[in-house]
């Protein structure tokens, strides 16, 4: 495994303190493996930063890239979704970075990130 990207049901794996998401994590940093988070991820597990020390902890890892939207990632992310016939553009983003990056989606919801890549490699939680 090269790379992990992480969407919304893994933060709050995190945030929950997830055994099986902590155990994944030391493997990330035992074998040093990237990991990529969207920043619309970000925006939609993010809620008050004194109260999610492990996700603030993640989120600020030398491991671990944050990844901007800028204009034309937004244009490809639209593309996609009408490509594939859907309107959330989170879980597009997340697929795409995924797709960018050749790593594994971390989720708790494959059914909506089937429906965009059938094929992209998940852990599901």
């Amino acid at each position: 495994m090269t790379g992990l990207t992480l969407d919304a049901g893994a933060l709050i794996a995190v945030e929950r303190g997830s055994a099986r998401m902590t155990a994944l994590l030391r493997r990330v940093v035992d074998e040093g493996i990237a990991l990529s988070v969207p920043a619309g991820v970000v925006a939609q597990a993010w809620r008050d930063g004194s109260r999610q020390a492990r996700l603030a902890r993640l989120l600020s890892a030398s491991e671990t890239e944050v990844v901007a939207m800028d204009h034309v990632t937004a244009r490809a992310i639209g593309a996609m979704c009408g490509h594939a016939g859907v309107d959330d553009v989170v879980d597009v983003s997340v697929v795409l970075c995924a797709r960018e990056r050749s790593a594994t989606i971390v989720t708790s919801d494959q059914r909506d990130l089937r429906r965009i890549d059938a094929g992209v490699p998940l852990i599901v939680l």
